[in-house]
């Protein structure tokens, strides 16, 4: 795996890997992470991904880790850990 580039980003890392025929779009949030990935033949460059990464993706994104994170603290709460 091979790392292209590091996109900076106030409200997660986000960090983009080429492997396999794949960008891997990697986004991480304290202890949390999303991987994304997309085959190489569905876009012509790492530019195109960058394009991807728009607000609306990564307001998704964040709204996604704090339901992620609400998940995690309910299985806790369930189970008496923590």
């Amino acid at each position: 795996m091979r790392q292209l580039a590091d996109i900076p980003h106030p409200d997660a890392k986000i960090t983009l890997f080429s492997w396999n025929g794949k960008y891997l779009i990697k986004l991480e949030k304290g202890p949390l992470e999303q991987t994304y990935k997309v085959s190489e033949m569905d876009v012509t460059s790492e530019a195109d991904i960058r394009t991807l990464l728009d607000e609306e993706f990564i307001a998704a994104a964040v709204q996604r880790f704090a339901q992620m994170n609400q998940d995690l603290q309910a299985a806790f709460n369930r189970h008496d850990i923590y």
